[in-house]
């Protein structure tokens, strides 16, 4: 992932995201209990359902666990069991994915839309394609420049931007940068830790003529690793002015969910309706 906004004490995960397969991904988070793309599955079916058949466009991908999500009958809990599972130890990274390309394709929802993928990490978004999870992958760094000549191609007609946790490293730079190559604006949906500022983002994507609503509620993200992040994190929320009793103060981060629309469709039907 790349630079941004840095909580202080927080854990860094890159190593995870280092191997060629999602081994090492789930193991490392499976502890914590790594949450939100669980509360983003029923948000991006949802949204996707409104936009469909239009493409999304899934910003710090990975290894296409919002896409496994989003269009397989499958839940979180599941990938956890299976990665995480010793019985794969012994398979190699390109037997795993020879695999999970039949795993996957088992489980392929009707409703399944096409998914771009975009993520710095160039092992994840392969694995994310070779398994059958995104219909195209590009490791690139939109902090840095401008999408390029082939993922600009297929940007045109996407109908929603999905991101999960990589609100932070990722800034409003990004989201400008692929808003800029598309026809019409996507739809944006994006869960970010709640000390961390979302106005910049939200500035930007208003330029492009869309309205960003707040879920009510946070959704918790995942434990903290110990006790440096959580001092780290009701530090962040104290400073942000927000209340971490109950919440952070329990010993979990926790996001908000903001989703940008067009005004009129906003007017038409309000967040908390289309979520309902």
């Amino acid at each position: 992932m790349s630079s941004g906004h840095a909580m202080p004490g927080k854990a860094d995960f890159a190593a995870a995201y280092a191997g060629p397969d999602p081994r090492g991904y789930f193991r490392a988070l499976a502890p914590y209990e790594y949450l939100t793309p669980h509360h983003a599955q029923r948000v991006f079916r949802l949204l996707t359902a409104a936009r469909a058949p239009r493409a999304v466009v899934d910003l710090c991908c990975s290894y296409g666990v919002n896409a496994a999500l989003l269009n397989h009958q499958l839940t979180l809990a599941e990938l956890y069991h299976r990665y995480t599972d010793p019985a794969l130890d012994s398979l190699s990274a390109e037997e795993l994915t020879l695999r999970d390309r039949q795993f996957y394709a088992a489980r392929r929802r009707p409703e399944a839309v096409p998914v771009i993928g975009v993520d710095v990490a160039t092992g994840p978004v392969d694995h994310a394609r070779r398994a059958g999870l995104l219909d195209a992958a590009f490791a690139e760094n939109l902090e840095r420049a401008a999408p390029s000549p082939a993922l600009r191609a297929l940007l045109a007609d996407v109908g929603l931007v999905t991101v999960t946790g990589g609100v932070g490293y990722v800034s409003e730079r990004s989201f400008d940068h692929l808003l800029a190559c598309t026809a019409s604006p996507p739809w944006v949906a994006a869960f970010a830790l709640r000390a961390v500022p979302y106005g910049p983002v939200a500035e930007v994507l208003a330029e492009y003529g869309l309205v960003t609503e707040r879920a009510a509620g946070t959704f918790p993200q995942r434990r903290f690793t110990g006790p440096e992040e959580r001092a780290g994190a009701l530090r962040a929320a104290v400073e942000a002015g927000l209340d971490p009793a109950g919440l952070e103060e329990e010993g979990w981060y926790h996001a908000a969910l903001y989703v940008s629309r067009p005004a009129a469709q906003v007017t038409a039907r309000p967040l908390a309706t289309l979520l309902r």
